[in-house]
């Protein structure tokens, strides 16, 4: 079966995309493909969102500003994909546009703003073809010619032959091939639109060269396997180009541009200074350094000073005074703002900004004429009258407005003065450069043809077409290029270059103004644009000259007019942007497809191994694609079974590298000639394109000047040139590598030798070379030792040196030649191959004779490594998982150091130089691998460790056996694992990464994958926060030694959390059972699972109460007042969620205390001695509590807890009849889940409750009406059999009505708790007015025995909402959690304690102990720490009251829109959580907590709650 390709993009909360590389460039769609664009992290950006792109449909014509809309059809339950068909190349971008959620308090939802994300791009890469065989970027090997070189084409057929079938070239890049400029520069052109005529035999007009061109450029193709290329200039023009005459707005002038007049004034005074050096008496042939600081102390005095410049900066201070004044005397006064204002007694610095705000000074902020900054007197005299009146003392006037304007000045004339040293000190180093700098041309003495600095405007003559033009139009300023550009025109208003002197400049090309639009120059828009599609027609690429000077959006329009042509267009730049940021943004909105680099550019052999690191392609045992490789195996979807998902990861730069470019040096001017074969050799094993200027291979000896040099190309089909032959083998190799993917390498310096070997990863296959460079000419004996290649075995392909005769005189009038040289054939190395303790290894002796300009290439195999081996390590992968249950999955997957030490006495994995892993199944080492694979971290710990040995190997393998023993199914993955790693251990030390790193990725896919796939349908279709919430329900669910639902046999359970809460009493509890059972097991469809917790806790129910602490049913401790009421509402959620779940109801459980609650052991014969159904346990449980309890606990005192006080001992729970709520604890004990009691003697807590919640607490009065409806609900259905409970009253027993009971409840819930935002409704409400601390909540507690901590905000009122919506007044209830929302709700978890509160201390630490009452030895566990369980039970309500507040379903919408952008740093923290679960709490505003569990079962229980609550809405 075929599988569909799709490419996805993970898009955040805020639209962007989540990649980890620099952008996004998808490969080319020579078989079209899908770009999917995916979404889980749900935020208000989705609102009513649709994404919006311009990639057109196929046969659609490409526009930008075309946008097609795919609505974001978001569902909260499952991931949101829109699918694209790829299949045209070219630059592209999305957006995601959406309505402004609605404020929470409207009921309005149809009139809200649009709003839009920015603009993200996205390029496809062209499809290439020779000949209709498809060829990859990387394989191309690219000749630049200076056309013009080359003669006519008619003498072409040899030359192209020569560089294609004689060379192995592929694509030849012409320079412009149109008609030049007075300087003959290629690259200042005459007339964009007309080809040259030397090009051609005889004089043909425009259409018939374009034709011979086109078939030339065919027959290129067809007989030489030669693409083209060209360069395409849109920066620039030649100076005398005619059509500039009849268009000078084309250029920037003095009459379209202003700002430039200083800047030509400037230039002129330069140029005149020149002329007259030395009738001045300075030096005009400068010989140091002195001479040109006296140059520069004339420049100071007749250029400076005479320019008075600054009068371009500031204010003619006298002329605007004058005019305003005139204004305010004959009363011509401007009407000023409504809202205007001013004072006599503000400061200078104020009045001005009232001058600049309300428009009275022009062009203040760019540069113009002189003076062009001015006063306008209508708004300058209405000011005055502000001030002062319409009828005041003119010397009260002019003193006022001379010190405004003049503070006003002061500004500009600092800008003027640091300009100004700006603008010396670039004429110094530009004449500096010029005539003294070794690098620099030397020019010698200073004369018109060679003034001081070159001219920054080119000065048009005016002939019979120009004739009307102004001469302002005429002077028009040279192109040219600034070091750091912004994407601003460096020629523009907004820069001051030019009058800077910061631009180095090309005095035979005038820079182009576009304007920002095509109807800003229409002529030149048009022009540019058939000169662009021209090209297109006849090219297969571009190579932009100046691109970084070239306006971005200039190239965006011209690209795309150019892609309407010619689709898979090649497009490649240099960029010179000072930045790698900046380059990406060229890249991704021009869509180019390389970056030119050059090799030449190194000046040391370390420099060179760092180019040839950063372009030659990914380390070898690169782990980055493992991911994608292998994401078919994470089943996200049914559609996705039948597809082959590559989730994109971002892409790095892509480069053409070349050994040299024709615009630098040759090897014998930087380095020496025999440098020529190593650099191109090393070139060549670069996955990447490569290319070479003409020249080059043919040892031309120096750079040669494109504009004066006027010879023909030397080239010879007979006789071979430089090391064309060598080139010819390299360049065939590097096709090869480029089509099989040859990507990853390593290269290593040593002196001035390097080593690159460069592998294909499908099966190691490689090429090794060793390049003996020659940058300098004198070498030391440096040899190089014999080089160990691990694991590896080697065939010599050559062995070369090159000898150059560089002394020659190489002078000919009519060809340009290169060095006479001989390619030497050397003694080839010595291979041996031995072996070690590590294995076998080749070793490869260097010949005795390998001198400067040597090389030596191999062919490289492993013999273990194959394209099989992939294939296998991959192989049944599902056998080995599909008879694992979860309980075998949490072995397979998790478990933490204590739970392991404490089952088969062995713990976490220690990695050296890194710690322990936090689990010891695989999601421990997934948690390291996620950084690794995507980073692509091969210099990490564990990839240390592994090529150091393979421990890590056995002791996955060991564990699995060893747990085996205990859950036998866990065998079939050990033995799968075994043979795996069996395998991969016989691979090179330095890839066993990248094998172990697979094999435990897909084994941990594999396992997720096997407990998705036993989970409920919602966690199966879920996305991925959903499915990591289920995950947890493993993670946190299995068996240890220590801790089991039974006391004869060991039984997994489920731990409150890790790693605190693992193993012995600590790990289970009845009250964090009991709040997680309904996310953690009834929403993942865990129901055996939930049922064998509630009837282990039914068994061991006592006193009307179950135990808080388990302890496997040995000892259970009876201290929890709300456990029982959280254990009757997981039975009551598991009668609705689970089919035919009332059933549970009639289970029987052997009770394992005595009907009289005395305590027995395990093995009195009065345990488990009877046995009660589930139903009677629950009237039990209601009995107990109408009767009142009143128990001292068993074994109480320091054996039981040595923190308690004797009084806290003692429980005591009633039921106020009167409301029908339930009373109990005292200030001794903490019987609720706030349950942290002091423990300090230092701070005189010891014993004290931080939180003893006595009275009525909130949440199990809620607790309480939820099961008293629940009971009438079963009563009504004959289930349950009792109809009312008996109590005493005076010494009699009375019958209350469950239904009384529950109207008690209903009658009095508001009346007990609420506490009213409107003072007036008090009397309402059974309230100490004198004790609120905030209105418009409900209290925490009722009648507890510290009155104020009644009134004390804390979330636990969620919980009641959630399970008895019925006993709120809607609206009361909307307004108290809009409240809690904006005072308690942290990012993570729900602040346990209003901030505003005296008792409020955030930061709990629990092994601190100090003298502070409150907070020592962590008291404050619960009085400001955020904790996270309650942020699911607030997030219920908010979702249930805002749903039944605005009952509409677009409501419902918008609800689950602001839950979710409240769950955004929860998500976060899921996938960045080391131990991949939610934290137990935060300090405050989310801190970290150390002393927190880091994965807590309620913690996830609850937001999986959520999300059920969120699905049944969607389909309510």
């Amino acid at each position: 079966m075929t599988r569909t390709q799709i490419y996805s993009v993970k898009l955040s909360s805020r639209g962007f995309p989540l990649i980890s590389g620099k952008y996004i460039c998808l490969p080319p769609p020579y078989v079209p493909y899908y770009l999917r664009f995916e979404t889980d992290e749900i935020s208000s950006i989705y609102y009513e969102s649709v994404l919006k792109h311009n990639f057109p449909p196929k046969d659609v014509k490409f526009a930008r500003d075309k946008w097609y809309e795919v609505p974001l059809d978001i569902n909260f339950n499952s991931t949101t994909k829109v699918d694209i068909l790829i299949h045209t190349a070219g630059s592209f971008s999305y957006k995601i546009e959406y309505s402004q959620l609605p404020p929470w308090d409207s009921k309005k939802t149809d009139h809200f703003i649009r709003n839009s994300t920015d603009e993200f791009y996205f390029t496809v890469s062209p499809v290439l073809t020779i000949n209709d065989v498809y060829i990859p970027l990387n394989s191309l090997v690219i000749q630049s010619v200076v056309s013009k070189w080359m003669g006519p084409i008619s003498e072409w057929d040899k030359f192209m032959f020569y560089i294609g079938k004689k060379k192995g070239y592929n694509m030849i890049h012409f320079t412009p091939l149109q008609s030049l400029g007075k300087s003959n520069s290629p690259y200042s052109i005459y007339n964009q639109l007309e080809f040259s005529d030397s090009l051609f035999d005889t004089k043909l007009i425009s259409n018939q060269k374009i034709d011979i061109i086109k078939k030339y450029l065919r027959k290129m193709e067809t007989e030489w396997g030669l693409l083209s290329m060209t360069d395409i200039v849109w920066n620039h023009t030649s100076c005398d180009s005619k059509w500039l005459q009849d268009h000078p707005e084309a250029g920037y002038n003095l009459h379209n541009s202003p700002h430039l007049i200083s800047a030509y004034e400037l230039d002129t005074s330069l140029l005149e200074f020149s002329e007259n050096l030395g009738k001045l008496g300075y030096p005009t042939n400068p010989n140091n350094n002195d001479d040109l600081l006296k140059i520069i102390d004339g420049v100071k005095i007749y250029v400076l000073e005479k320019l008075k410049l600054w009068e371009f900066y500031v204010i003619d201070v006298e002329k605007s005074i004058k005019d305003t004044l005139d204004s305010y005397k004959e009363k011509r006064i401007a009407k000023l703002d409504s809202n205007f204002s001013i004072d006599i007694n503000w400061s200078l610095k104020e009045k001005v900004n009232v001058f600049i705000n309300a428009s009275a000074i022009t062009n203040y902020n760019i540069l113009g004429e002189r003076f062009s900054k001015r006063l306008v007197p209508e708004i300058g005299a209405a000011i005055l009258c502000k001030l002062f009146g319409d009828d005041v003392e003119e010397h009260i006037l002019v003193k006022e407005l001379t010190k405004i304007l003049d503070e006003f000045n002061l500004q500009y004339y600092t800008e003027y003065d640091s300009d100004k040293e700006i603008i010396i000190d670039q004429i110094y180093n530009r004449l500096k450069y010029l005539r003294l700098d070794e690098n620099g041309p030397k020019q010698g003495e200073i004369s018109q043809k060679r003034p001081l600095v070159e001219t920054y405007f080119s000065r048009i003559k005016k002939n019979d077409g120009s004739l009307f033009q102004h001469d302002r139009n005429l002077c028009l300023v040279n192109n040219g290029w600034v070091w750091n550009p912004s994407f601003n025109d460096f020629a523009s208003e907004k820069s001051k270059a030019y009058l800077l002197r910061q631009v180095i400049v090309w005095e035979d090309c005038v820079k182009l103004r576009y304007g920002e639009k095509p109807s800003d120059n229409p002529y030149l828009w048009d022009h540019m644009t058939k000169y662009t599609q021209t090209l297109a027609k006849l090219f297969n690429g571009f190579r932009i000259d100046n691109c970084h000077s070239t306006p971005l959006y200039v190239g965006v329009y011209l690209l795309d007019k150019a892609r309407e042509i010619r689709s898979d267009l090649y497009i490649v730049a240099e960029l010179f942007t000072g930045s790698e940021e900046m380059d990406i943004v060229y890249m991704q909105k021009l869509g180019i497809s390389s970056l030119i680099r050059e090799a030449m550019q190194a000046s040391t052999p370390n420099e060179l191994s760092s180019l040839i690191y950063k372009h030659s392609g990914k380390p070898i045992g690169s782990l980055d694609s493992i991911s994608s490789k292998y994401s078919f195996l994470e089943r996200t979807g049914e559609d996705d079974r039948t597809s082959n998902i590559i989730y994109v990861q971002g892409s790095q730069i892509h480069s053409l590298f070349m050994d040299c470019t024709h615009d630098n040096e040759m090897p014998s001017q930087k380095r020496i000639a025999q440098d020529t074969l190593p650099n191109a050799a090393l070139v060549a094993m670069c996955n990447c394109s490569i290319g070479s200027v003409m020249g080059y291979d043919e040892i031309v000896p120096h750079y040669i000047n494109i504009a004066e040099e006027t010879r023909k190309y030397y080239y010879s089909l007979e006789n071979t040139l430089g090391i064309g032959d060598v080139k010819a083998v390299l360049n065939k190799i590097h096709v090869e590598m480029g089509k099989e993917s040859f990507e990853e390498m390593y290269v290593y310096n040593e002196g001035n030798y390097i080593t690159l070997h460069t592998v294909n990863p499908k099966n190691y296959h490689g090429y090794f070379l060793l390049a003996h460079t020659a940058f300098f000419s004198h070498h030391g004996n440096n040899k190089i030792e014999p080089i160990i290649l691990r694991g590896t075995k080697a065939d010599v392909i050559f062995s070369l040196s090159l000898a150059v005769n560089s002394s020659e005189n190489l002078e000919d009038s009519n060809f340009i030649k290169g060095f006479s040289s001989t390619t030497i054939e050397l003694d080839s190395p010595i291979i041996t191959v031995k072996e070690d303790l590590e294995g076998i290894f080749t070793c490869v002796e260097i010949p005795k004779e390998f001198p400067p300009g040597s090389i030596f290439l191999l062919k490289t195999w492993i013999e273990n490594v194959d394209e099989k081996l992939d294939d296998f390590i991959s192989s049944d992968l599902d056998k080995a998982m599909e008879n694992l249950d979860l309980t075998d999955l949490n072995a397979v997957m998790y478990r933490c150091n204590q739970e392991e030490y404490d089952t088969i006495n062995n713990g976490t994995y220690n990695i050296p130089d890194f710690g322990d892993l936090v689990y010891c199944g695989f999601e421990g080492w997934m948690t390291l691998f996620n950084e690794i694979i995507q980073n692509n971290n091969l210099d990490h710990p564990l990839c240390k460790h592994l090529r150091q040995g393979q421990w890590a190997l056995d002791y996955i393998v060991q564990r699995l056996y060893k747990m085996g023993n205990i859950l036998s199914r866990l065998h079939l993955p050990a033995i799968w694992l075994e043979k795996r790693f069996s395998r991969i251990k016989k691979v090179p030390s330095f890839l066993l990464p990248r094998y172990f790193i697979t094999v435990v990725y897909l084994v941990s896919i594999a396992a997720r994958n096997r407990a998705i796939s036993l989970m409920s349908l919602h966690v199966q279709n879920g996305h991925s926060f959903i499915k990591s919430l289920a995950l947890c329900s493993v993670q946190l669910h299995g068996i240890v030694k220590s801790a089991s639902l039974n006391p004869f046999v060991n039984t997994p359970c489920i731990a409150a959390g890790l790693p605190h809460f693992s193993c012995d009493w600590k790990r289970c509890w009845g009250r964090d059972v009991f709040i997680s059972l309904r996310g953690i097991f009834l929403v993942t469809g865990r129901f055996d699972d939930a049922k064998r917790h509630i009837l282990a806790f039914a068994s061991v129910l006592r006193h009307g109460l179950i135990p808080n602490l388990l302890d496997s049913l040995k000892r259970p401790r009876y201290n929890s007042r709300d456990s029982v009421w959280f254990f009757l509402q997981a039975i009551q959620e598991y009668t609705k969620l689970v089919p035919n779940g009332i059933q549970i109801l009639y289970e029987r459980v052997k009770r394992r205390f005595p009907k009289d609650d005395s305590y027995v052991e395990l093995d009195d014969y009065r345990a488990y001695s009877y046995e009660s159904s589930i139903l009677e346990i629950v009237h039990e449980i209601m009995q107990r509590h109408a009767s009142g309890l009143h128990f001292r606990e068993e074994n109480a005192g320091m054996g039981l807890d040595m923190q308690m006080t004797d009084k806290g001992f003692n429980i005591d729970i009633y039921v106020d009849w009167k409301t029908g709520l339930i009373f109990g604890g005292s200030q001794y004990n903490c019987g609720t889940w706030m349950d942290k009691m002091g423990e300090s003697l230092k701070a005189g807590n010891k014993g004290v409750p931080g939180t003893p919640r006595d009275g009525a607490a909130i949440e199990i009065s809620g607790m309480l009406k939820s099961t008293l409806r629940w009971i009438n609900k079963l009563r009504k259905k004959n289930i349950y059999l009792w109809d009312y409970v008996v109590v005493q009253e005076n010494g009699c027993s009375k019958k209350i009505a469950f239904e009384e009971w529950e109207r008690k409840i209903q009658e009095n819930f508001e009346f007990c708790y609420y506490i009213p935002l409107d003072p007036q409704e008090d009397f309402k409400y059974d309230l100490n007015t004198s004790m609120i601390n905030r209105r418009g909540i409900y209290k925490d507690l009722y009648h507890s025995s510290k009155e104020y901590e009644d009134y004390q905000l804390r979330p636990n009122f969620a919980v009641a909402m959630v399970v008895a919506p019925e006993l709120f007044v809607p609206g009361h209830a909307f307004k108290a959690i809009e409240i809690a929302d904006s005072v308690i709700r942290g990012p993570m978890g729900m602040l346990t304690l209003d901030p505003s509160d005296k008792d409020y201390h955030p930061y709990y630490i629990n092994f601190y102990d100090s003298d502070d009452f409150a907070t020592s030895k962590g008291r404050n566990y619960h009085q400001g720490p955020e904790w996270l369980w309650c942020t699911g039970y607030f997030l219920r309500a908010f979702l249930y009251f805002n749903t039944f507040y605005y009952c509409s379903m677009k409501n419902k919408i918008t609800t689950c829109y602001y839950i979710h952008d409240r769950l955004a740093i929860l998500m976060k923290r899921i996938q960045e959580n080391p131990w991949a679960g939610l934290d137990e709490l935060t300090n405050k505003s989310g801190e970290f907590c150390i002393d927190s569990n880091y994965t807590q079962s309620w913690s996830v229980s609850t937001m999986l709650d959520l999300y059920d609550d969120i699905l049944k809405l969607q389909f309510s």
